[in-house]
């Protein structure tokens, strides 16, 4: 084999390699005289079928594979003869030797372009200083998690005629109502309702719905006008004027229970306390992840800073292309951000690519840290998480997991931030943690220089 570099610039090589005829063509005719002593062929004995009907039936399909293999094995020897550690897989043009027809009639050549992976120094972890903002749950938080609870868990009770007088339905109160929805007179598919529970002031599927039907009492009916939102689900609908004719049939109030021990039976607990207890482990956790995701941003800000090595280029645009394809979406979808809105595409796709860029050095580093050190994702790790995944599909996780099995490229789609997250932990153990007790609120809020289009994903 005979290699000969035409590009050694930045991150870019380039090789012209070429393999000999005599070694081709060797390799061809020992693939035919063994496939020739195993293949079956009628009206001939096994093992016995001649060489030039094994040439007339399977030369072109041999050739072809001695074609591929030589031009792999080739490539991955260029690499490891000269240490080259590809940041993608290499580019390989054959060019006129790519006819497998012609195999073993002139020495191959082809050319293979690549882009290696930079050479990066860790940086000293010890030296990186970080903040982990904690919040503990106060007693406050559970009472008011508890109320919640309790008002989802409200009865509906009717309201005596003696107490409702002559006053109609107030906010708050359920009216249930039967309904027939009009644009410019005529009924329009899905308008029509019967004993649907609306309560009063709050939030209908229409705006201004709800509050129009405040003071109706039941047996009486009105005639209430409202407008569909420009945004609203249906197209037929969005922006249209519409009619509702409202027949009120009975009013109810909501009774929330009182939370105490009854109220924690009543949901499958002992006591109030094992409830108040429950519910405090689940915030803790709840807080406890926000610390860690803060804290995991805060790290990667830094080593973002400090991963200042050249990115591939090839990495960097396929990056790029994958999220300009999620802004176009949001932006036919109407969810593009409001800071986005006002850029024009020049500015949006200069942003967008150095973000990109810093995604790709991020993952670069993570990557280089945990193959210097020997992290890797375990298969009991891998089980968890296909687990867990499957568990998102009840009723399906069989077919799940079967799936992960089949197509193990699904299941390295859960190995990244596995890696990424045993990385992030291995720096934590050596950089220097200070912890700050905060509030809820300020553990919530988003740092003001967190930009959250740079979030994570960096593996």
């Amino acid at each position: 084999m005979q290699v000969t570099e035409t590009l050694s610039e930045g991150l870019k090589r380039a090789f012209t390699v070429v393999l000999p005829a005599a070694d081709l063509e060797s390799r061809r005719m020992e693939r035919l005289t063994s496939l020739g002593k195993t293949v079956n062929l009628p009206g001939f004995r096994p093992g016995k079928v001649p060489l030039s009907v094994v040439k007339q039936r399977f030369g072109t399909a041999v050739s072809a594979e001695i074609l591929e293999d030589s031009v792999n094995e080739a490539t991955r020897q260029v690499l490891s003869d000269r240490g080259l550690r590809p940041a993608q897989q290499p580019k390989v043009d054959l060019g006129e030797s790519g006819d497998p027809a012609t195999l073993g009639a002139a020495d191959l050549e082809f050319k293979m372009e690549l882009e290696v992976l930079p050479e990066i120094t860790l940086p000293d972890f010890a030296g990186i200083t970080l903040t982990r903002k904690k919040a503990e749950v106060a007693a406050e938080a559970v009472d008011t998690a508890l109320q919640e609870i309790a008002t989802r868990n409200r009865d509906l009770q009717e309201i005596p005629a003696e107490e409702l007088g002559d006053r109609g339905a107030a906010p708050g109160e359920v009216l249930t109502i039967d309904y027939v929805g009009k644009i410019d007179g005529t009924p329009f598919p899905g308008g029509t309702g019967t004993d649907t529970d609306v309560e009063i002031g709050g939030q209908g599927f229409i705006p201004g719905f709800a509050d129009q039907m405040e003071g109706m009492k039941p047996g009486e009916s009105r005639t209430i006008t409202v407008t569909f939102p420009a945004d609203y689900g249906s197209q037929e609908l969005a922006g249209k004027e519409a009619t509702f004719d409202i027949t009120a049939k009975r009013l109810r109030k909501p009774v929330v229970p009182v939370v105490d021990d009854a109220f924690a039976t009543k949901l499958g607990f002992e006591t109030m306390g094992e409830l108040r207890d429950l519910l405090t482990k689940r915030m803790q956790q709840e807080y406890d992840g926000m610390s860690r995701m803060r804290l995991k941003r805060q790290l990667l800000d830094v080593l973002a800073d400090r991963a200042d090595f050249a990115a591939p280029e090839g990495m960097v645009e396929q990056e790029f292309a994958q999220i300009w394809q999620r802004l176009e979406a949001d932006k036919a979808a109407g969810r593009l951000d409001e800071e986005d809105k006002a850029k024009d595409e020049d500015t949006l796709k200069s942003e967008y690519r150095a973000i990109a860029e810093r995604r790709v050095r991020l993952g670069l580093l993570l990557s280089e840290i945990g193959r210097t050190n020997n992290i890797v994702v375990g298969n009991d790790e891998m089980t968890r998480a296909m687990r867990a995944e499957a568990a998102r599909y009840p009723g399906q996780e069989a077919q799940m997991m079967e799936l992960f099995r089949k197509y193990p490229g699904a299941a390295d789609a859960l190995r990244g931030p596995i890696f990424e997250d045993k990385v992030v932990d291995y720096i934590l153990e050596l950089a220097t943690v200070t912890d700050e007790v905060v509030t809820p609120e300020e553990l919530a809020k988003e740092p003001e220089d967190a930009a959250g289009k740079e979030a994570a994903g960096a593996a």
